[in-house]
C-alpha cells in the first residue's frame, strides 16, 4: 500500500486532480457556450416565428400565445442540453424530470388549469387582441394572450394579468365585439319647458353628428317624471369605435345648446309649506 507521505503518490494524486479539473473545466465552458449561444438561437428563433406569423396575418391572439410556448419549449430543451454538456445522464435526468414532473403538476395545478384556459379563449375567441373588455373585476383592452394569463391594459396604462383558468369559465363583458353600440343619455330639463322644444333640440344636434347612425333610427322620448326635473331618454347607436367621443361630445353640445336656446336645467328644490 502505498503511504501518504510517498512523493510519488501525492505527484499522482495531483496529477488525477489536474486532469479532472481540465476535463470539469472544458464540460463548464461547453456548457457557457452552449448556453450563451442556445440563448441567442431562441431570440433568432422567435423573432424569425413572430415575423412569419405576421406576415401569414396570423391573429395577434395566437400569435402572442404560440411566441410563449415555443419560448418556453426552447428554453427546456436548452436546460436539458447544457445539462448533457456538463456530463449528467440525459436519460437518468429524464427520468427525474418524469418523477418530479407528477409532483410539480400537482403543485401547478393551478397553471395547468390556466394553460387549458388559454387553449379554450383561443378556440373560442370570445375575445382578441384590441378588444375591450371586462372581466374577474376589472376591464381594459386586450394587450396579449399568453400560454398562462391574458394582459390587460387600463385606460389610465395599468398593466392587468388574468388567469386564463378564471377567466375563460368567468363571466365576460367584450365591449368591442360587435360593430355597433348604443349611446344613453338622459337629459334632465326643469317642469315647465316645453318639450317639444327640447325634443327638437335634441334632434338638431344628433342630426349634424356624422357619427350618429340613423338606422337604427335615434330615440328621443320622455323617459321620466322625478321630483324636480322632466327627465328626457335619448338613445343613439354609433360604431363601437366612437362610443365615448360621441357619448363625451354630445352631453357638451347639449348642455352648450340648451343654454343658448334658453332650456333651463334643473337643480334640486326642497318646498316647505309653513301652516
Amino acid at each position: 500500500m502505498k503511504e501518504l507521505g510517498n512523493s510519488d503518490y501525492i505527484k499522482e494524486l495531483i496529477d488525477k486532480g489536474i486532469d479532472l479539473g481540465v476535463e470539469a473545466g472544458k464540460s463548464i465552458l461547453i456548457a457557457i457556450i452552449i448556453y450563451f449561444v442556445g440563448k441567442a438561437l431562441i431570440s433568432l428563433i422567435n423573432r424569425m416565428l413572430r415575423g412569419v406569423m405576421e406576415r401569414k396575418n396570423v391573429d395577434p391572439a395566437i400569435q402572442t400565445f404560440l411566441g410563449s410556448l415555443v419560448n418556453i419549449l426552447l428554453m427546456i430543451l436548452l436546460v436539458i442540453s447544457v445539462v448533457s454538456a456538463l456530463g449528467v445522464n440525459t436519460t437518468s435526468f429524464a427520468a427525474l424530470l418524469a418523477s418530479a414532473g407528477v409532483a410539480v403538476g400537482m403543485a401547478l395545478s393551478g397553471n395547468l388549469q390556466n394553460l387549458a384556459g388559454g387553449i379554450v379563449i383561443l378556440l373560442f375567441r370570445p375575445f382578441k387582441v384590441g378588444d375591450y373588455i371586462e372581466a374577474q373585476g376589472t376591464g381594459g383592452t386586450v394587450s396579449e394572450i399568453q400560454i398562462f394569463h391574458t394582459i390587460l391594459t387600463t385606460p389610465d396604462n395599468k398593466k392587468i394579468y388574468l388567469p386564463n383558468g378564471a377567466l375563460s369559465s368567468g363571466n365576460i363583458t367584450n365591449y368591442s365585439k360587435e360593430p355597433l353600440r348604443r349611446v344613453d343619455f338622459s337629459v334632465a330639463v326643469e317642469y315647465g319647458e316645453d318639450i317639444d322644444k327640447v325634443r327638437k333640440a335634441l334632434s338638431d344636434i344628433l342630426s349634424m353628428d356624422e357619427r350618429v347612425l340613423q338606422e337604427p333610427a335615434p330615440v328621443i322620448v320622455l323617459g321620466s317624471l322625478a321630483d324636480s326635473s322632466v327627465n328626457m331618454t335619448v338613445r343613439v347607436w354609433v360604431k363601437s369605435e366612437n362610443y365615448w367621443n360621441v357619448y363625451f361630445e354630445t352631453n357638451e353640445k347639449i348642455y352648450n345648446e340648451f343654454i343658448r336656446l334658453g332650456i333651463n336645467f334643473p337643480y334640486p328644490q326642497l318646498t316647505i309649506h309653513q301652516g
